[in-house]
């Protein structure tokens, strides 16, 4: 009896011991669960990792730099960036602008060719074809500028430094070289001072009539006018303009300018830089004077008057802008005028401004042959119509010069 209670005893202590191992079991295994969940830190939400910028502003603080610092560097670098972004573009505008200056010339070059040729100008006899415009190629058109009183100074030229006749047409021909006595029309259209030069023209043929009212204020808009068209009428490499009481070499002054055949816009003479007079009533008065600052001043560098050429580029800027191209009292400050701003070569050749005999003849004898010869006290020859033969005579190159030349 007491074992049977014994074993009854012990059967219900076994199960109970079973269940405790494995509670026991089951309770570790989920307490070790449990406890790594609770250490595992998670990510904050919303928090970004650190980038790149960030880091390399941890770096500087680390090394004793601020993000100040840093900021003023990045400014510095954008800056240096966008100014040379804006140098290049500046020098690509400058450029397209070169290019259209030049495309602008030479579309009004071809322009006035196909005028030229269109309305007959010049005569057939004048020309020799060339592939390119159709047009002969010369050396330079000289253009001497001449009133309707100054009859005896045109035959004094005639007489001395110009070939007459068959000996101009060859000049032409043979040599490239143009040239004409230019004046323009009286302010009576058809009068008797037109009527004598078409008379003086028949007999000589060697004028370029303008489309230009005559006047000695007006000597600015003549020679615009006288540029735009010699340029429309003849096709050269220089156009020369020169006063018809001025004694001039032909064939130095062609080996003067083949020098500077290759260059584009060039402009050749006496380059002086004279006082702007403000006073009323004196020569050479300036109404402008304004413009050129305080009194006492002086003008930009600018060719004398008495002769000087430029290359055909410039020409043609000028008949290409003629109608808004400036005119001051003097035509040569306004020539000058007209070239400031353009990237043009200014070539001050002393030859081009001799004085009359001592000056000429001495420098002739030591080898220097002088391309132009007057005086300065009268700004040409004083009493050319006289005076220029002796000039002729002592300072002269000779025609055998002229004809032996090769240009």
């Amino acid at each position: 009896m007491s074992w049977k209670i014994k074993a009854e005893q012990s059967s219900r202590s076994v199960v109970p011991q079973r269940w405790a191992v494995f509670l026991c079991l089951s309770s570790f295994c989920l307490g070790m669960i449990y406890t790594n969940r609770m250490w595992t830190v998670p990510e904050p939400r919303g928090i970004a990792q650190t980038t790149a910028y960030e880091a390399k502003k941890l770096k500087l603080v680390s090394e004793g730099c601020d993000s100040k610092s840093l900021d003023e560097k990045d400014v510095k670098r954008v800056s240096r960036n966008i100014f040379g972004e804006v140098f290049k573009t500046h020098n690509a505008i400058q450029t397209l602008d070169k290019t259209i200056s030049n495309l602008e010339m030479e579309l009004a070059a071809a322009k006035a060719a196909q005028e030229s040729i269109q309305s007959g100008s010049p005569s057939s006899d004048d020309l020799k074809s060339s592939p390119s415009s159709g047009r002969r190629r010369y050396l330079m058109v000289v253009g001497i500028n001449t009133a309707f009183s100054s009859r005896k100074r045109r035959d004094s030229v005639r007489a001395t430094w110009i070939p007459q006749g068959e000996k101009r047409k060859k000049l032409e021909e043979e040599k490239g070289i143009i040239i004409r006595f230019v004046i323009g029309h009286s302010a009576t259209s058809g009068g008797i001072l037109d009527r004598a030069i078409e008379v003086e023209d028949k007999k000589h043929g060697d004028f370029l009539r303008l489309d230009h009212v005559e006047g000695y204020l007006e000597l600015s808009a003549k020679t615009k006018t006288y540029f735009a068209t010699a340029v429309a009428t003849w096709d050269a490499d220089f156009y020369v303009k020169v006063d018809d009481d001025v004694h001039v070499n032909i064939a130095t002054l062609g080996e003067t300018l083949v020098r500077h055949r290759l260059k584009r816009r060039v402009y050749i003479g006496c380059m002086k830089s004279g006082p702007v007079l403000s006073q009323k009533g004196v020569r050479y008065h300036e109404p402008e004077h304004w413009k050129f600052g305080e009194a006492g001043n002086k003008y930009f560098r600018h060719a004398t008057g008495q002769l000087y050429a430029i290359s055909k580029d410039l020409a043609t800027y000028i008949s290409i802008h003629q109608h808004v191209l400036h005119k001051y009292a003097n035509e040569d400050v306004s020539l000058g005028s007209w070239f400031i701003g353009l990237d043009v070569e200014h070539i001050d050749d002393r030859r081009l401004c001799c004085g009359t005999p001592p000056d000429c003849e001495w420098k002739a004898q030591a080898g220097n042959v002088c391309v132009a010869s007057f005086d300065w006290s009268c700004s040409g020859i004083c009493k050319s119509a006289e005076k220029i033969k002796e000039v002729h005579r002592r300072c002269g190159e000779g025609e055998k010069t002229l004809w032996s030349a090769t240009f």
